[in-house]
């Protein structure tokens, strides 16, 4: 069989005339626009006609799939020829055109995909300030042919989804965070489907949230008795310009039943043809593998395009890109029920334009905020449903400078959230990993285990350590407590002591030859004469500053007193010394000082917040000191060690974090904060204390004049709001923050609920002060006890007086005469004694 070569190939086509000569036009279009090709097929065929041209056509699918299949294609259709490549896919085919640019072949990419219609809905979600949405569409190909403007580079961020399915559904609705708007693109017949699908599934909840743009021109886009009370929407869609381009006239415009890409493209294969025929352009042929040193031209090709589309009204030619735009105008519309109101027009020239005379708000995004109930983080006002606390004035100027409305989220276990043996997370963190809520808002420490699963932003609460709470032990107020400072047996001791000096005074006056009631010659007159009365007198005045007054006068009864007085000295020395330690030690006692004082005692229980890093801190630490326990015996029993570095009588490091956990296991975490509080409260001997947030156990503190902080914190990190993982808001969050530090809002938030002057005055306050009144109370009673039996002793006397028929005789003016007369001795007077 005779084979017809190349060459033959390349005589015949210079001796055959150009107007007869067939061209090949190929195609590229994309995979998922399965009607692509029989649009490009119509155009060929209507090109024919009004080019009255002989057109072969080959068309390349392109896939993201499975790009060499279609790079297989096109090196087949130049091997045969080809005198132009059209493409017309979404993104442009970039290999193609650099193949064909090889060859000396005129490529022409065609907009056709929905490129503008997004770029339009980008425009008008920025202007409503929208960060999110999720995108609807009526179709997979609309769907792919929008990826490639949202790859380029959105700033919105997008859930994109083909159709409202049961399962698609769900989705919108467990998104975390919830879209602030959702658009549905596509035809008016699928946006009018897919809309009243949406309302079936309740995702119609909030007014203007729904923006539906259409992909063909129909006056009657919506149907408004779709939307039911003061609920509205925002229509898209083509004004009858659009239809003039798809249509290649200037005006009056038959815009009945028109797909505009359909229409674009087989007006834009005419056109090309067109061009082809004028620029009398024929098929070229050649390798992949091989392409030619120096290509064919193309530029009259182009010059003869752009004199052709010079006909084309409002259809531009971009050199750079080679590539034919369609000059398109869409209107939007705000509707609802019963009214609609022009919000603007957008153009690809001009962009979006919107109407002065329209007030549109922007709507506030919606936020699930996971908080757990803890003061004085967020807790429910007295009498009132209404939260408060440090983070919920947090999450309020979150949401002003945010600009978002928000609902306040709880862990079903109330915790914050702690790895489970099966890997996953309980608590704040397991609802933020799973999309139950947005932001955790909420006291919550930044650990490398929870960053595996969330992201943390700048702290907004510096360094809350760990601390420890214990009960103030109540001090027993009573009158007499001076009496307790000696035991019952010192206090009989000493009044025994008393007695027997006084009797033994008495004795020794009355007895000794040389006292001065038995010698009176010896001494002054008027001495003091020691009856068994005036001996107790003396006796019990010694113990006070002014002393017992005048002392016996005789040898033994000198001796006898001072060695009272020195007994008297040493008694009222010990006793101050005693009782201003006593009242000092009472007011400084404190069970424990330190977490290592607390870890060294039995009598104090104590436990910790159940499934939070407090917790998870006692257990990483007792790890810690297992692993430094294995560590070191294998090192001092390791033969190849020098033992003798080793050699030691006691293991060098304390064990005590791992004792602390033990106790914690046995006494049992408690589930909420507020049990242990209570916990504490209800020991009134002190004998209880709870470990727990830094922050929370000041501010009960500050609220309880029973409650007492010990030692400073220890382990002290920030605290953070926490994200889902790649969360937009990161970044949006954490300028927010570093914005309030500036203004130095979290110091003014801090001093709010962090205030001493909370509980107001406590009974103990002023202890350092001075001795209270209850404690030395019974002195003035034993005073008044004084006063009162003085004022029964004189009762007694005035009655005794008035009826003694002896009265008593003053002896002032006979002690004169004799003292004047010289006489040493003393007058007998008849006295009547009263006792």
């Amino acid at each position: 069989m005779y084979r017809f070569s190349e060459l033959h190939l390349a005589v015949f086509l210079l001796l055959v005339p150009a107007s007869l000569a067939q061209m090949t036009i190929v195609s590229a279009v994309d995979e998922s626009l399965r009607e692509g090709a029989a649009w490009l097929e119509a155009g060929i065929s209507q090109a024919e006609k009004a080019s009255k041209v002989t057109l072969n056509h080959d068309v390349v699918t392109v896939s993201l799939d499975n790009e060499e299949l279609g790079q297989e294609q096109l090196c087949s259709s130049i091997f045969n020829g080809a005198a132009l490549l059209l493409d017309v896919t979404a993104g442009g085919w970039a290999y193609g055109r650099d193949t064909a640019a090889a060859h000396g072949i005129p490529y022409v990419r065609l907009q056709i995909s929905n490129y503008q219609w997004m770029s339009a809905v980008d425009d008008l979600l920025q202007s409503r300030n929208a960060t999110d949405a999720a995108l609807i569409f009526g179709t997979e190909a609309q769907l792919d042919q929008a990826l490639y403007y949202l790859v380029e580079g959105s700033v919105v961020r997008v859930i994109v989804l083909a159709g409202i399915m049961s399962n698609t559904t769900e989705t919108l609705k467990k998104m975390r965070p919830a879209p602030s708007y959702y658009v549905i693109l596509g035809s008016s017949k699928e946006i009018s489907t897919l809309f009243d699908k949406a309302m079936q599934n309740d995702l119609v909840t909030r007014d203007s949230r729904w923006t539906l743009v259409a992909t063909d021109y129909n006056p009657k886009v919506f149907d408004r008795q779709m939307l039911y009370g003061s609920t509205g929407v925002t229509v898209m869609a083509p004004t009858e310009q659009v239809c003039c381009v798809a249509r290649k006239e200037v005006s009056a415009c038959d815009c009945d039943s028109l797909i505009i890409p359909q229409e674009l493209t087989i007006n834009g294969v005419k056109t090309l043809t067109a061009t082809l025929k004028t620029d009398k352009r024929t098929n070229v042929q050649g390798s992949c593998d091989a392409p030619p040193d120096t290509p064919a031209s193309t530029a009259s090709f182009y010059i003869a395009l752009q004199q052709e589309l010079v006909s084309w009204y409002n259809m531009m030619w971009s050199a750079d890109k080679m590539q034919m735009t369609p000059q398109l105008e869409f209107a939007i519309t705000a509707i609802n029920s019963s009214t609609s109101v022009a919000v603007g027009t957008w153009a690809t020239s001009s962009l979006l334009t919107l109407n002065p005379n329209y007030e549109h708000s922007p709507i506030r995004r919606f936020f699930r905020i996971g908080t757990v109930m803890a003061r004085p983080w967020v807790y429910k006002k007295e009498g009132s449903a209404a939260y408060e606390g440090y983070c919920v004035e947090l999450s309020k100027k979150l949401s002003e400078l945010m600009t978002f409305d928000f609902e306040f989220v709880f862990p079903e276990d109330g915790h914050y959230g702690a790895r489970q043996k099966n890997g996953s997370w309980n608590g704040l963190v397991g609802d933020l990993a799973n999309g139950n809520t947005d932001i955790i808002v909420a006291p919550l420490t930044m650990t490398s285990e929870r960053e595996e699963v969330i992201d943390f932003v700048a702290p907004y609460f510096d360094q809350s350590g760990i601390s420890i709470v214990i009960r103030k032990r109540q001090r027993q107020e009573n009158l007499f407590k001076f009496m307790t400072v000696l035991k019952a047996e010192v206090w009989v001791s000493i009044v025994a002591a008393l007695v027997v000096t006084g009797i033994m005074i008495w004795l020794l006056d009355k007895y000794s030859p040389y006292s001065a009631q038995n010698n009176a010659a010896l001494y002054p007159p008027n001495c003091r004469i020691f009856t068994l009365k005036e001996s107790f007198w003396f006796a019990l005045t010694s113990f006070t500053p002014q002393g017992g007054g005048e002392a016996p006068k005789a040898l033994s009864g000198r001796t006898l007193v001072a060695a009272y007085w020195l007994f008297v000295v040493l008694m009222l020395a010990t006793f101050t010394a005693n009782l201003a330690a006593f009242l000092t030690v009472e007011r400084m006692q404190t069970p424990v000082s330190s977490l290592e004082e607390l870890a060294g005692q039995s009598k104090i229980n104590y436990t910790v917040l159940k499934s939070t890093a407090t917790g998870q801190y006692f257990q990483n630490m007792a790890a810690a000191e297992e692993e430094l326990y294995r560590v070191w015996k294998e090192l001092t029993l390791n033969s190849t060690s020098d033992q003798s570095k080793y050699r030691v009588w006691d293991y060098p490091i304390k064990e005590q974090y791992t004792h602390i956990l033990q106790v914690i296991e046995e006494t049992g975490p408690v589930s909420r904060a507020e049990e242990g509080i209570k916990k504490v409260l209800d020991n009134e001997n002190g004998e209880f204390a709870f470990i727990h947030d830094a922050s929370e156990i000041r501010y009960e503190v500050y609220h309880s004049c029973d409650l007492t902080e010990v030692g400073e914190p220890f382990a002290e990190q920030p605290y953070a709001i926490a994200v889902q993982q790649g969360s937009h808001l990161q970044d949006e969050i954490s300028r927010a923050i570093l914005e309030l530090q500036k203004d130095r809002y979290f110091e003014a938030l801090s001093a709010q609920f962090w205030n001493s002057s909370a509980r107001g005055i406590c009974p103990n306050d002023n202890d350092s002060e001075g001795i209270t009144l209850q404690s030395l109370g019974g002195v003035f009673i034993a005073t008044l006890i004084g006063l009162a039996l003085a004022m029964i002793a004189l009762a007694a006397e005035v009655m005794y007086y008035k009826r003694s028929p002896t009265k008593v005789t003053d002896i002032t003016p006979k002690m004169a005469l004799k003292m004047a007369s010289g006489k040493d001795h003393v007058s007998r007077i008849n006295v009547t004694p009263v006792y």
